[in-house]
């Protein structure tokens, strides 16, 4: 007769990888492209989605962050300088890790709630409250 252990073991070989992975959320890669001395996030209206975040709220974060200027046009940003695709993304991960994901269960399942004149990221899985800074 087998264990248990041996048993859950076996159960958790044979299951397809995609059940086996804890993590569901993955954060988008940014596509970048250059042009002169502009850089353009090409998939940024789907970042925003995926992360459900307002594109305002992630633009302006974007912008303040690589210190630069720039612009939302028809779902894209395009930033005034050079920057890598590592960069952008380094951001992007900074983003997510101070606006989407909750600090008690890291849970992406967050949004934004303004009490009296504090702004707090509210868990929708653990019903945790943090207070944000503002951009």
């Amino acid at each position: 007769m087998r264990s248990y252990e041996e048993l859950l073991e076996k159960a958790y070989q044979e299951m397809p990888e995609e059940v086996v992975r804890r993590e569901r959320f993955e954060i988008p890669r940014v596509k970048v492209q250059r042009e002169g001395n502009r850089t353009i996030i090409k998939n940024f209206s789907q970042i925003s989605k995926t992360l459900n975040r307002s594109e305002e709220h992630l633009y302006k974060y974007i912008v303040k962050s690589m210190g630069t200027a720039g612009f939302l046009e028809s779902g894209r940003v395009i930033l005034q300088g050079k920057f890598t695709e590592d960069e952008v993304q380094q951001e992007l991960d900074r983003y997510v890790r101070d606006y989407v994901i909750c600090k008690e269960c890291q849970s992406p399942d967050t949004e934004f709630k303004k009490e009296e004149r504090v702004l707090f990221l509210k868990c929708l899985a653990c019903g945790a409250k943090h207070p944000i800074r503002s951009i």
